[in-house]
């Protein structure tokens, strides 16, 4: 069972609120309804990140400095 939403007050420009109202309009939402579903993205978008640098923290570091050696003395620089 999910908690009761919560109120927030978030500044926007004034162009960005008449675009966010718009689109709410044509798509018959409420504004709070768009607001709230891009923050939700924007939250499972940082999990995956997340989830991303962990398995790839385990994985063998090499140094930059390394690779560029390795490609010159390959001629490929």
């Amino acid at each position: 069972m999910s908690a009761a939403p919560k109120r927030a007050t978030i500044y926007l420009p004034a162009e960005v609120h008449r675009a966010l109202r718009l689109k709410a309009a044509a798509a018959d939402r409420s504004v709070s309804d768009l607001v709230s579903e891009a923050v939700r993205l924007s939250l499972a978008e940082d999990a995956e990140d997340l989830a991303a640098f962990e398995k790839r923290s385990k994985e063998r570091s090499v140094k930059f400095e390394n690779v560029v050696k390795a490609l010159r003395q390959r001629g490929k620089l």
